[in-house]
């Protein structure tokens, strides 16, 4: 029985989960010749206070950080 478990930040919409466990259930199914109905998926939202990357808090990373939050037509494209 595989268990994957996905960390993310909040924000993404049932949909959006419920999308992701099907497309990680179909890769083990795939590549580990699992049954659907014993393959476990869990996700566990992480605050973006509780989380770093290149030792800074991901809520103190500004849009680049958290723009996965709102829809991708409104996500800001950092200058160069």
């Amino acid at each position: 029985m595989p268990l994957v478990t996905v960390k993310m930040v909040p924000g993404r919409t049932p949909e959006q989960k419920r999308s992701l466990v099907a497309a990680i259930t179909d890769a083990m199914v795939e590549h580990t010749n699992s049954t659907r109905q014993f393959v476990w998926v869990m996700i566990e939202e992480v605050s973006v206070d509780d989380w770093a990357t290149g030792g800074v808090l991901v809520a103190d990373q500004g849009e680049l950080a958290t723009r996965h939050m709102k829809p991708r037509e409104e996500w800001e494209v950092p200058s160069e």
